[in-house]
């Protein structure tokens, strides 16, 4: 773990060379440390950075006093910097060339907790998304739900592809992260604040940038977030593309990063499968045929494993090992048409406890309560 001055720098250099991670890494390199770059004189900086010379203006103490109080708004709302080298910055990202020197980190889940436990996909594709691709997304990213690698999904927080592969992970209990191009504070589109809201709460997501607060959605900022899309997982699906567009560019940088990239096939006269069929015309990524087939080339084991697994473990990957969801839940499946009264008895909960985890489980689609508040486990989850 880097200590607090080395932290700050590499806040201040993300700033300044956000867009050119590599040309900060190699300043890193020559002086030592990021925080030795501050040290620098404008005469030795501009001699070190070459070509890019004019950034030296711009790498000054005055940066290190906008980091300090950066990193202290961080903390005051909740958030985490995680710095490149800290013992949590994650591992597939800080193997890429070209890394970000920090990453803003929202999530009631650690960042070892999110990163460290499980493989990471990445589930990309158009914001005008077709009914056939909703379906399939919608499918595929089920079919990993069932899987025993059980995987995190990340995305974009988009509207289309991005959005359904967020939703349905969170509905068949995988955790998902969203990669924004905006500040952690500013969820784009603002539409998708109450999604972003439910990751954040969901054991094992998050929502993350590299972007300092403040920065607002301008279009020369997605191509850093899909780096990062690209950079954090093992491999890409796309699942609808025109031929320009930044799940092109995901798969791009998966390719360059040596990452599998996935792609569903389409109509050859549709413009939203024109990408995707490109992609596998030019043999940058493997053919989609079926769900159950991309989750065994993921890796991820048979889709049969994850439903004998039963209701338990589905809890626990939702809600967490402890929860008293959890146990709720579990106490239905003993006892079915187990009463909110009896579920208090049993239990030693306030009724506004019971009534509240009775709420968020049906909504969930764990549990089904009747006009006489007794309690059962809908089939598909038994």
């Amino acid at each position: 773990m880097q200590d607090n001055d080395e932290r700050t720098a590499l806040c201040a250099l993300n700033r300044v060379l956000g867009y050119q991670p590599v040309t900060g890494h190699l300043l890193r390199e020559h002086f030592g440390s990021a925080a030795a770059v501050f040290r620098q004189d404008p005469d030795t900086l501009r001699e070190a950075l070459g070509a890019d010379r004019a950034l030296a203006e711009q790498l000054t103490p005055r940066e290190l006093e906008w980091a300090d109080k950066e990193l202290q708004k961080v903390r005051e709302q909740g958030f985490r910097f995680i710095a490149c080298g800290d013992d949590d910055y994650p591992g597939l990202l800080a193997e890429c060339p070209d890394p970000p020197l920090g990453l803003y980190f929202n999530a009631a889940s650690s960042p070892a907790e999110v990163f460290g436990l499980r493989p990471a996909i990445a589930v990309v594709g158009t914001r005008d998304l077709s009914p056939y691709g909703r379906e399939w997304c919608r499918r595929i990213v089920l079919a990993m739900g069932e899987s025993a690698g059980a995987p995190l999904i990340v995305s974009g927080l988009a509207f289309g592809a991005d959005a359904v592969a967020h939703r349905t992970a969170l509905e068949c209990g995988l955790p998902t992260v969203g990669v924004m191009a905006t500040g952690i504070e500013k969820i784009y589109p603002w539409q998708h604040e109450p999604l972003a809201a439910e990751m954040v709460r969901s054991p094992g997501s998050a929502v993350v940038t590299d972007y300092p607060t403040g920065s607002a959605p301008v279009a020369l900022n997605f191509i850093r977030r899909n780096r990062i899309i690209a950079g954090l997982t093992r491999a890409t699906v796309v699942i609808e593309s025109k031929t320009k567009g930044g799940s092109l560019l995901t798969a791009k940088y998966a390719n360059d990063y040596d990452r599998d990239v996935f792609a569903l096939p389409g109509r050859a006269d549709d413009v939203r499968s024109a990408g995707c069929n490109s992609l596998i015309r030019q043999r940058m990524a493997d053919i989609i045929t079926t769900p159950e087939d991309l989750v065994e080339r993921l890796g991820l084991g048979n889709t049969l494993r994850r439903r004998k697994e039963g209701l338990e473990v589905l809890l626990q990957r939702k809600y967490g090992p402890e929860s008293p969801l959890a146990r709720f839940a579990l106490l239905v499946k003993g006892r079915p048409g187990i009463s909110f009264e009896e579920m208090v008895r049993e239990t030693g909960w306030s009724w506004g406890s019971v009534l509240e985890y009775a709420g968020t489980l049906e909504a969930d689609g764990f549990l089904h309560t009747d006009l006489l508040q007794r309690c059962t486990i809908p089939v598909k989850n038994t």
